[in-house]
């Protein structure tokens, strides 16, 4: 089939969320309406090979996996987490591609489905990448509040105005000022924005404390030891909160002691 004649094939066996046009080298891209963390769109491609389809991300979750992590590596578990995906999904793990052969035109459409799932549960890893980073920045900053023998506690819950629950990450006092501290890690440049607006939207929710504890202040402290944050992001926060930077603790001291 002709990537036209394909095109159409493979659309009468999707739903109407699907989009699926000529792809530029071979086959047909499938655009499906999953998203990969950052927001991107997940894309699968259907390609006709000696009269047989095959359905394959052509490396893009993997290859999105690794710009998102520091080691150019997976870790052990990672690939155990990943086959495991494969296998759950029946998805075939094939030089780094997600990828199903199906058997007839008529099962196009599942197996376009089951791969872009796949797509999406891989991505996902990229979540237990960053908790990890961020849970060993924090446990840093906590080490650094307690050697500077500051009050804290972590994991402080407050309602906001919303009745939304927010957690925030550290609390700490001292004689003159009580601070909110509010903990920007990540390793992602695409996620970077997202951490952003939801620290703001935290202070936003959370402003009316500020009526009733007139000393207490929030701050918005940024793990900038990994090249993630853009200007914008600091000037967002900066709108309701103090911007203190890790890379720099005697300024964040200087803040959480000021009057």
């Amino acid at each position: 089939m002709n990537p036209d004649e394909l095109c159409a094939s493979v659309g009468r066996s999707l739903p109407a969320l699907f989009e699926c046009t000529p792809a530029r080298r071979e086959g047909v891209r499938v655009r499906t309406p999953l998203m990969y963390p950052d927001g991107g769109i997940v894309d699968v491609f259907v390609v006709e090979r000696a009269g047989q389809c095959h359905v394959t991300d052509f490396g893009k979750a993997l290859g999105w996996l690794r710009i998102q992590s520091a080691s150019a590596r997976r870790s052990p578990k990672q690939n155990r987490m990943v086959e495991d995906t494969c296998q759950t999904l029946g998805v075939e793990l094939h030089r780094g591609q997600l990828m199903l052969r199906p058997d007839g035109a008529e099962v196009v459409g599942d197996a376009v489905l089951r791969v872009a799932q796949a797509v999406v549960r891989v991505a996902d890893l990229w979540f237990t990448l960053r908790a990890r980073a961020v849970e060993t920045v924090a446990d840093e900053v906590a080490d650094w509040l307690g050697e500077k023998e500051m009050s804290f506690d972590r994991a402080v819950n407050c309602h906001g105005r919303s009745g939304r629950n927010w957690t925030i990450d550290y609390q700490t006092r001292t004689n003159d000022r009580t601070a909110f501290v509010f903990l920007l890690s990540t390793g992602s440049r695409g996620a970077a924005r997202r951490v952003a607006e939801h620290v703001l939207a935290g202070c936003v929710d959370l402003s009316h404390l500020r009526v009733s504890q007139p000393h207490l202040a929030f701050v918005s402290l940024f793990d900038d030891t990994e090249d993630v944050w853009r200007e914008e992001d600091f000037s967002l926060v900066e709108q309701q909160s103090v911007v203190a930077r890790w890379s720099r603790p005697d300024e964040f001291e200087r803040i959480l002691l000021a009057a």
